[in-house]
């Protein structure tokens, strides 16, 4: 078992080297006013044996992923479920959870395929923010 599942936290994986997805943690980090999720790169050990144990490709840096206990969220399912999380105002997206899977997650490709063209790339994980407790959120 992997330090990140001891807490119970719910564990949000993201590509460490993609500027959109470093600008979601960002804009999560300042929300999460309870500190409830911890993050980790998809690149990072913690990152790949989370997956791993989940049963969620390793070698596949194309998704955002949620880890909550046992049960993990992928692609738009981990948006939802991360807004629904957040509470207040970002709730208002849990009714999507009711459009088809299909549908959303061929939105959430779409963007994804062309992350790194649209917001560019870092040659190596971003570092957290120097106000965050990185020994408390960011595992490694």
């Amino acid at each position: 078992m992997s330090d990140a599942t001891v807490d119970d936290n719910p564990v949000i994986l993201f590509d460490g080297v993609c500027n959109l997805c470093n600008g979601f943690v960002q804009f999560i980090l300042p929300r999460d006013t309870d500190g409830i999720f911890r993050f980790a790169s998809l690149q990072s050990d913690v990152g790949r044996e989370l997956l791993a144990e989940h049963g969620l490709p390793t070698d596949e840096l194309e998704s955002l992923v949620l880890i909550e206990g046992d049960d993990s969220y992928v692609k738009s399912d981990a948006v939802i479920r991360i807004a629904r999380l957040l509470g207040g105002m970002y709730s208002l997206l849990g009714p999507f959870r009711l459009v088809p899977k299909a549908i959303r997650d061929r939105a959430y490709d779409f963007v994804a395929a062309r992350r790194y063209r649209w917001f560019g790339k870092n040659d190596q994980c971003a570092m957290p923010p120097r106000d965050v407790d990185a020994g408390a959120r960011f595992l490694e």
